[in-house]
């Protein structure tokens, strides 16, 4: 199976990579995504919004992390409390949910959706040459996975969606590609058709991995309380996801909270189709889960959102977040996609600054 599957371009070792294509590949999706997001303003006739995860709504929130020695084997407390977990304290928080499409489409398209927010680190006593980064940015999405699995794939998929014929230029890749365009679109497929459930009452995954201090590479997951309050949805109401998140965030009592977690990449006990695989595999294969069988969870922290905290969209439009840009030394992104996809973010968002309007959520 890992054999097939390589054959769709999931790479087994460096001797499947080429690292030397790279750098010409991130600029080409750089310009595609850049005509991706023109594109899709262009068919909405609407000005420019995000690359992707267009529609969104924002809020003010708590990031608590706990105590990791409470109830936890020393090697394992000290394994978790890296960086921002390093000591207990509570900070404040910008989180936005969102649709993942470029397009500003209702809420009952099928569609992954994501949770992004950013935890400031800034304090009054940290200013000057030793200051650490101001802000801790974190990505989700309601998937465990990326449906893209580097940066090959990510130019393959984003050439054939940008084209004007589709089903053209997905005929002139060459084979392997058309493998990687198609396994990429299958599985973001399956991860579109979940059950629409409110934004407070779904899981959220980092898809990619990061570093968890000097040693260690984490993914990351926030998980819902059981009681997160909710109101059946109205189907009917293409802002239903948002008008729901609003309605919370304004009447309800109690305020939904994540745990958030932590998953170590453990070679000695994670497996791809019963095998086991170096650490670079799990790195650069975004589209390959972390059996959490294998690499269980750890709870680390809490994000709880603030009753009345909803941003306006004119303070909405001018969030933004950077897991790239916006990272402690402990906390920096790894593998192709992160790498990939960060210059092409960056451009987005210097485009949409340049553009000037505000995104219009049209539907």
């Amino acid at each position: 199976m890992v054999f097939l599957t390589r054959w769709f371009g999931v790479t087994e070792s460096d001797a499947d990579r080429d690292p030397a294509r790279e750098k010409a590949d991130i600029e080409a999706i750089v310009e595609k995504s850049l005509l991706m997001q023109a594109n899709a303003a262009a068919k909405q006739q609407r000005s420019l919004c995000r690359g992707t995860h267009a529609k969104g709504v924002c809020a003010r929130a708590q990031f608590e992390v706990f105590d990791l020695i409470i109830g936890r084997e020393p090697a394992l407390a000290r394994r978790l409390a890296q960086g921002l977990f390093a000591k207990p304290d509570a900070y404040p928080a910008v989180v936005r949910f969102a649709n993942a499409d470029a397009s500003v489409n209702s809420d009952f398209k099928p569609d992954v959706r994501s949770l992004s927010f950013s935890v400031g680190l800034a304090r009054e006593d940290t200013e000057g040459p030793d200051a650490k980064p101001s802000r801790q940015d974190f990505s989700m999405q309601n998937a465990t996975t990326l449906p893209i699995n580097d940066s090959p794939a990510f130019l393959a998929t984003i050439s054939v969606m940008t084209a004007s014929n589709p089903v053209r230029a997905l005929w002139s890749l060459p084979f392997r590609d058309k493998l990687r365009v198609v396994r990429t679109l299958a599985l973001a497929e399956i991860q579109a058709r979940q059950a629409i459930k409110p934004y407070q009452q779904l899981r959220y995954w980092s898809t990619v991995p990061f570093r968890h201090g000097p040693t260690d590479v984490v993914k990351f997951s926030a998980i819902p309380l059981l009681d997160n309050p909710a109101r059946p949805l109205q189907k009917g109401n293409p802002k239903g996801l948002q008008d729901e998140l609003a309605r919370h965030l304004k009447e309800d009592g109690k305020m939904s909270g994540f745990d958030f977690a932590v998953q170590f990449l453990d070679v000695e006990r994670m497996t791809y189709w019963g095998k086991h695989c170096e650490a670079d595999f799990w790195i650069e294969n975004a589209s390959v889960e972390w059996n959490a069988a294998e690499a269980p969870f750890h709870t680390v922290a809490r994000l709880t959102l603030l009753p009345s905290s909803q941003l306006s969209p004119e303070e909405g439009e001018a969030v933004y977040f950077d897991v790239t840009g916006n990272a402690t030394p402990d906390s920096t992104p790894v593998g192709s996609i992160n790498r990939a996809r960060w210059p092409a973010e960056v451009a987005s968002r210097k485009a949409r600054a340049h553009a000037g309007g505000q995104c219009s959520a049209v539907r």
